[in-house]
């Protein structure tokens, strides 16, 4: 089994001549400016003899100073790709050798085109007293906020100094001011600069270095039995209460229920953070803090499986790490199978499969998006050099990933027999960088070690061309059969009923407002994804559906961007001409409530839809509101739009 790394496509750093081993960053952030300046401190360790320069990727960073061995150094630009930035090459005063440490200290700002950062005023936060900003470096957008390798086949520690007149926070553990102090270390929020400092012991890929910056506030969660780690969250004070309610209970008690299918929990802290709405994921799984969506707090707690995917990638992904976009899937379809083995393990097994019922939806959905696009239809994609790996972002690798690790449980005995490879696996790999080859070599190794000569068999008899390679819109194995749809039949049948009386008047149907009482927030979603499943309803009942059960005006997203999807099925009906202005506001909080959706999962498909309806009217709201979104979000959406060059994609996962 050969543990050496191929090329990442997606860097243009000489990362496997000479590689990060820590970064120490001083910062500070200046709001008037919308920069971070300072300075980065590499840690270099020389993987072969005769290497002359160190080359980190950037984009849009002003680049001042640079110096080696706490000496001058000269340095060079590379040639700009519009995608992986612009190369920057320090040069070695002499050539180093295999196993050298070299210190190189590079000076810099960002600059107002960084893609990984958005900056806040004060009007689009929730408290509106102060500005705040925040990052996302997923898939490689990095690179935008300092001068790394930014390649996550490269794992580094590291530490930060943060000057802010507003508290920082890192995915890191805060050394001080103490948590347990007052806010701002007790000088004036919005005024006095205060330092932070943060250290991150545990070694990850670039992606998830983190910063956000605000008026945040701290609560700490119950401790947990005898766990020697903590959890708590962060939020702004006007939205604390709501956001502590929704997730005291359920996060320490699924961080301790992993660790009884995973190695011990290795950060320390996992703290949550609930952002702005213009956050364009889910959560983000940033180590010690992982980054939420505020349409999450729902006040029903039916939400919170997207912060339990963030927390299972404290295993998968940010232990276990994909070693270039190629093998997302090895991070996505693992967090998702092993969230929803957590889910029946803490409650039924007919969660888990209403969980995959659901998730099977987005799959169809993203593998028809990418009809015209057949090779990001497949697990594993094997990008060009220099390609987008945004462009293949969908539920892809999310959903045929877990329906492919399914599959394996399936075959190999079940879920019992299947539980200690997967501690097995985690075990092995916790801490490195790997690619697909060697998850596989390391599959059939402990098979062969620890299974039957029938397992080994079921093993060779995997279709694995079709499940990793694969294209199509159906999967190499139907997976559905083995769901447990207990949970998902009466929405399945209610959703047919509405179907079947389409041509009845609706002052005739027998449909009741309290149909859905005893529906979960998740059969509701099952509701609405089985009614697309059909002709799109006319206007008639799409109106009365909408205000019967209150969905038309719901402030639970998943469920308002359901119902609009369903209204707008048909972009030549009636009902689709109706719902597309109240669609559409809805995105960019026109509709009363003041709340952006900047979560991709709902404004892009949305803007879509209502650009099949009226492209004017999609493209003049986006226009209108874009800087509203986070520059990720912005980019994506102008691709989905025609606005920019670019390919169609789905909407993805988070």
């Amino acid at each position: 089994m050969s543990n050496e790394l191929p090329c990442d496509p997606s860097t243009q750093s000489n990362w496997q001549k000479v590689a990060s081993e820590s970064v120490d960053f001083d910062w500070t952030v200046d709001f008037d400016q919308q920069t971070i300046s300072g300075s980065a401190t590499h840690t270099l360790r020389v993987k072969e003899n005769g290497v002359t320069e160190v080359i980190f990727d950037t984009s849009a960073l002003t680049i001042t100073g640079a110096c080696v061995d706490g000496q001058p150094g000269h340095y060079t630009w590379g040639q700009c790709h519009k995608v992986m930035g612009k190369p920057l090459h320090v040069c070695f005063p002499s050539p180093r050798n295999a196993g050298d440490e070299v210190s190189v200290q590079v000076f810099y700002s960002t600059t107002k085109d960084g893609i990984a950062m958005q900056w806040l005023d004060k009007q689009q936060t929730r408290g509106k007293t102060d500005p705040a900003m925040f990052s996302q470096c997923q898939p490689i957008y990095a690179r935008s906020m300092a001068p790394l390798q930014d390649t996550s086949s490269v794992k580094i520690t590291y530490t930060a100094k943060v000057a802010s007149v507003l508290p920082a926070l890192l995915s890191a553990i805060r050394i001080s001011p103490p948590l347990d102090g007052p806010p701002h270390d007790g000088k004036e929020i919005g005024k006095d600069v205060v330092t932070y400092t943060y250290k991150q012991p545990v070694p990850i890929p670039t992606y998830l270095i983190a910063i956000a910056v605000g008026n945040f506030t701290y609560c700490e969660f119950p401790k947990y039995d005898d766990k020697k780690w903590s959890t708590g969250i962060w939020a702004e004070p006007e939205t604390m209460d709501d956001a502590y309610q929704e997730f005291y209970e359920d996060i320490p008690k699924f961080l301790a229920t992993a660790e009884t299918m995973f190695p011990p929990y290795r950060f320390g802290v996992y703290d949550l953070l609930v952002l702005p709405p213009s956050f364009p994921y889910g959560g983000m799984e940033n180590p010690c803090l992982t980054f939420l969506t505020p349409t999450l707090i729902v006040g029903d707690r039916s939400l919170v499986d997207v912060a339990v995917h963030e927390l299972t990638h404290s295993w998968t992904g940010n232990g276990v790490t994909q070693a270039n976009m190629t093998h997302f899937w090895l991070n996505e379809g693992w967090t998702v199978y092993m969230e929803r083995v957590l889910l029946q393990t803490l409650h039924t097994p007919a969660d888990r499969g209403l969980a995959f019922y659901i998730g099977y939806k987005g799959l169809q959905d993203a593998l028809e998006d990418f009809i015209d696009i057949p090779r990001y239809q497949r697990l594993v994609i094997d990008f060009d050099y220099g390609e987008d790996p945004d462009l293949a972002y969908s539920e892809v690798p999310y959903e045929k990933g877990s329906n492919f690790l399914l599959h394996l449980e399936t075959v190999l005995g079940g879920l019992d027999a299947f539980l200690p490879y997967v501690y097995d696996y985690v075990d092995t790999f916790m801490g490195q960088s790997i690619t697909t080859e060697m998850w596989k070599d390391h599959l059939f190794v402990y098979w062969g070690k620890h299974g039957s000569a029938a397992q080994v068999q079921a093993l060779q008899n995997v279709d694995w061309q079709g499940w990793l390679y694969g294209e199509g819109l159906t999967l190499p194995v139907d997976m559905r059969a083995q769901y447990d749809t207990s949970l998902a039949d009466d929405a399945i049948c209610l959703a047919k009923q509405w179907d079947a009386l389409r041509s009845e008047p609706v002052s005739k149907l027998p449909f009741k407002s309290d149909d859905l009482k005893d529906y979960s927030a998740n059969q509701k979603m099952v509701f609405l994804d089985a009614l697309q499943t059909y002709k799109a309803l006319p206007e008639t009942h799409i109106t009365h559906l909408g205000t019967l059960y209150a969905l038309s005006a719901s402030l639970n997203a998943e469920l308002r961007w359901r119902f609009y999807m369903a209204a707008l099925l048909d972009p030549t009906s009636s009902a689709a001409r109706t719902y597309a202005s109240p669609a559409v506001n809805w995105v960019v909080g026109k509709d009363g409530n003041e709340v952006v959706q900047g979560r991709m999962k709902f404004c892009r498909p949305t803007f879509v839809a209502v650009q099949k309806v009226d492209c004017k009217l999609a493209v003049d709201t986006y226009e209108d509101n874009k800087t509203y979104f986070h520059p990720i979000a912005q980019k994506l959406i102008e691709e989905d739009l025609g606005i920019s060059s670019g390919a169609k994609r789905a909407a993805g996962h988070k």
